[in-house]
């Protein structure tokens, strides 16, 4: 019985029985990282692929491609090839505010190896001209 006395070896029977067991061992970390990079690199292609499918969408109001313009915030590709793009607008009052999602869904889905597109409308962070590419300021003379 531990009444919480130091025993024979002088620690309580419960602190001896905590330090008795045994440690799981730490999760390799670098294993973890490695199967990632590895994950990313098998969908690159793909994502090149959907980028590319990307650069047809145009916002109707200014002459660049959505992708250029910097209104797509991440493509993510998950192993059955699913795919969630984070997007935003221009400005949350878009006239194609409703259209444009469909749009890229639209265009992703059409990009071989796609299994299905998710599109998520987002305005944290707002939008504004620092996300355009050269490519972009270059088309808007924005130089």
């Amino acid at each position: 019985m531990d009444d919480g006395k130091p025993n024979d070896t002088g620690v309580s029977l419960e602190k001896a029985e905590v330090a008795a067991a045994p440690q799981a061992p730490e999760p390799a970390a670098r294993a973890a990282t490695e199967d990632d990079l590895e994950a990313l690199d098998a969908f690159e292609p793909l994502r090149n692929d959907i980028i590319a499918a990307l650069k047809p969408v145009y916002d109707p109001e200014i002459p660049s491609d959505i992708y250029e313009l910097g209104l797509i915030y991440d493509i993510a590709i998950d192993a059955e090839r699913n795919v969630a793009i984070a997007m935003t607008l221009t400005a949350p009052g878009c006239p194609v505010a409703g259209e444009m999602p469909k749009w890229v869904e639209n265009a992703v889905n059409a990009v071989p190896g796609v299994s299905n597109t998710t599109v998520t409308m987002t305005f944290d962070p707002p939008w504004d001209m620092s996300r355009m590419s050269d490519e972009a300021r270059l088309a808007l003379n924005m130089f």
